[in-house]
């Protein structure tokens, strides 16, 4: 659970706005909700389109690194930071 003030995935509801814009972007599918990493970026949606899109572009990344790579990549990085997502 984040520790910083978010507005729950319930309240980003269509017509609500650019949060109500980014929820496809940003909701986990497989889970219908949002990832905390995203979440604490709901008071601001500017840093929330732009932490996704850095997403998206680390994750499109070069021809030099298949996407199973950046996974792995990813895994590890969020292992050694001790997040549990």
């Amino acid at each position: 659970m984040a520790w910083i003030e978010t507005i729950p995935d319930d309240d980003w509801e269509p017509g609500g706005g650019q949060l109500a814009e980014l929820y496809g972007r940003v909701v986990d599918t497989d889970h219908g909700r949002v990832d905390h990493i995203m979440a604490v970026h709901s008071l601001n949606p500017r840093s929330l389109a732009a932490h996704q899109g850095l997403y998206e572009s680390a994750m499109a990344g070069t021809a030099t690194l298949r996407k199973v790579e950046r996974e792995m990549i990813a895994l590890v990085v969020s292992l050694e930071n001790e997040c549990h997502y």
